[in-house]
């Protein structure tokens, strides 16, 4: 058997390699078909990964998460990252993970570090309600 193994530069090519590694799926372990298997799989890899990027979780997501995973809830966390407000706090995005919760995390749930290290998405939206208020509050003192 002669692979013939072309590079995935477009739609067509990438549908194609996935039809071909579909008819090479049940091959036996060590044939050429299954080595062409194992080439085309990592091309399709590479493509996804260029093209159909995954963004990474929340970090208050993934900890949530792990927590469901593991049967817990938030108790699980105090002592990890703090006591029961700093936990209640992170939980809500009211306060950004340290270093040392990241590491914490890492080491006690085996949650990912660079999933943790990433800015949180609902902190952004907290601070600007927090900027809307004081401005609100302004300009309410000011018409009084």
């Amino acid at each position: 058997m002669n692979m013939e193994i072309m590079p995935i530069k477009n739609e067509r090519d990438y549908e194609q390699a996935l039809r071909r590694v579909e008819s090479l799926w049940k091959s036996p372990e060590g044939s050429a078909a299954s080595d062409e298997l194992d080439v085309l799989a990592t091309l399709i890899e590479a493509y996804d990964r260029e093209h159909y990027p995954v963004d990474m979780p929340d970090p208050v997501e993934a900890i949530k998460f792990r927590l469901e995973q593991e049967g817990k809830d938030s108790r699980a966390l105090i002592g990890v990252i703090g006591g029961r407000t700093r936990v209640y706090e992170v939980l809500r995005g009211k306060r950004s993970l340290s270093l040392n919760m990241i590491r914490d995390l890492h080491d006690k749930f085996g949650i990912p570090a660079n999933v943790l290290i990433q800015p949180g998405r609902n902190r952004g939206k907290s601070a600007g309600r927090r900027t809307t208020r004081r401005l609100r509050s302004s300009a309410l003192k000011k018409s009084a």
